[in-house]
């Protein structure tokens, strides 16, 4: 049987590229191989961590409600979201912290500084400073943006490993409205357990001013909670949002059309 040059060519490049795919797979094989030898029958071992869901807003027994600019909306955060402006991002420039008033005052008066204030509504096991009825002196908790198991010691160091974070930044809401507000709501703003949450410390340095289009908690299980808070705190202050952040915003929500608006109440 004569064989023509050009079917040689063409059996010849059909072999080749057939001998390359076994190749790429055998490589494949190996390192996957290699991957479960050393780490991974360690990491297919491992529990799944199940992150929080949500964080604590309000407890009756020893917080004071502080008032906002206007009730927080009942129903889905998705309808809230879609009663919020869109707008683009004001001028960072003269923002400042002090605007916001001193940080951690004792805003709805109940005798206890923000700050603690929230410590000792997240955390558990929570042991006050002795002959003191505010401070908090230790606690853990599992962290809601990292679900992470934490335990948290006062001290000037191991301090910074738990840090209160606004969840609604305030540098991101000077920039979307809270400029135009009173010093006094402000205040408020910054100050309202709705929209404060002890955090993983390098996880809030992490996130910094941004918004849910620039940054969202690792946890993913906390994630619809997490945005329908920022709504529920935009709402409540009348901030806007943009809209990037806004189809951030709705992405999230659509795994969970039916969360709800969130109030400290």
């Amino acid at each position: 049987m004569t064989v023509s040059w050009s079917s040689y060519r063409r059996a010849r490049r059909r072999s080749r590229q057939a001998w390359g795919i076994l190749a790429a797979a055998a490589v494949s094989a190996l390192a996957a191989l290699f991957w479960f030898f050393t780490a991974g029958q360690f990491a297919l071992a491992e529990p799944a961590v199940s992150g929080p869901t949500e964080a604590p807003v309000f407890d009756p027994a020893w917080m004071k409600p502080v008032e906002p600019v206007h009730p927080v909306p009942p129903g889905t955060a998705l309808a809230a979201l879609e009663g919020l402006a869109v707008k683009g991002r004001a001028a960072s420039s003269d923002y400042s912290r002090e605007a916001f008033g001193p940080a951690w005052q004792d805003v709805d008066r109940n005798g206890c500084d923000t700050r603690n204030d929230i410590l000792r509504r997240d955390l558990t096991a929570v042991v006050m400073t002795e002959g003191s009825k505010c401070r908090v002196a230790a606690g853990s908790f599992q962290e809601p943006y990292t679900a992470q198991f934490v335990d948290f010691r006062r001290g000037s160091e191991s301090s910074r490993a738990v840090q209160i974070d606004h969840v609604v930044a305030l540098s991101d809401a000077w920039q979307k409205g809270a400029q135009a507000l009173a010093a006094g709501r402000r205040q408020s703003l910054a100050n309202d357990p709705l929209n404060l949450i002890a955090a993983d410390g390098p996880a809030n340095q992490q996130k910094g001013a941004g918004d849910a289009a620039t940054w969202l908690p690792k946890n993913k299980s906390i994630r619809c909670h997490y945005v329908a808070r920022q709504i529920s705190v935009k709402a409540a202050y009348g901030l806007w949002v943009t809209a990037a952040e806004k189809d951030a915003m709705k992405r999230v929500l659509g795994s969970c059309p039916g969360q709800q608006t969130v109030a400290a109440r």
